[in-house]
């Protein structure tokens, strides 16, 4: 049985959890709220930022290409063939690697240059993030993991790219395309049917 002296402790340290707890879910973005802002540089020096794409959709793609759930997606040419029917149509498609050096999927500039060519990407640009700055405003937990912004900085969908949940190239059959579905419905008017999914793949590599 605990002492008196001992469930005060425990009851304190309860206390003190709760607003963390909430800090960090009130720092979590929403579907409705405006995106949040960053500036980051991309693989070739230049830095990329969010606001320089006011009035234009994007789409943002959390990325690590040694993640078996990321392979199934560019060894089948699913992500990079919705990569090329969405930019044929305006929309501006940016990769963030969040992995830090020295963890799966963190690469140099030039060797990151070579995979992303190698893997068949239509991306618009690969941008670097490696203390995690921006994968944490976003609460990225995957890769890949999926965010659409409408044309006012406002996001629309935030999950995973389908509703299949493998790394099987197979199951791409029978999956539901969600941020796919979720352009299409923006384009055309409509509501986003599915604006929320639970995100499936590897975590993603954050600095310790």
């Amino acid at each position: 049985m605990l002492s008196p002296r001992s469930t005060g402790a425990l009851a304190l340290a309860a206390s003190l959890l709760v607003p963390v707890a909430l800090d960090a879910q009130e720092t979590s973005p929403e579907i409705g709220d405006a995106a949040p802002t960053f500036t980051l540089p991309d693989t070739y020096g230049t830095d990329v930022d969010l606001s320089q794409f006011s009035g234009e959709w994007v789409v943002l793609e959390w990325l690590n290409y040694d993640c078996p759930y990321v392979g199934k997606h560019y060894s089948s040419g699913n992500i990079p063939g919705q990569q090329e029917k969405w930019k044929a149509q305006g929309v501006k498609w940016l990769a963030i690697v969040s992995s830090a050096p020295g963890t799966q999927g963190y690469f140099e500039p030039d060797v990151m240059n070579a995979r992303t060519a190698s893997e068949g990407s239509n991306v618009d640009a690969v941008l670097l993030d490696p203390d995690g700055t921006v994968g944490k405003m976003y609460d990225a937990q995957t890769t890949p993991q999926m965010f659409v912004i409408d044309p006012d900085g406002i996001l629309r969908y935030m999950g995973g790219i389908d509703d299949t949940p493998t790394s099987r190239v197979e199951d791409l059959e029978t999956a539901t395309q969600l941020v796919d579905q979720a352009l299409t419905e923006l384009m055309a008017g409509q509501e986003v049917s599915v604006p929320v999914s639970r995100p499936y793949g590897c975590s993603v590599k954050y600095a310790r």
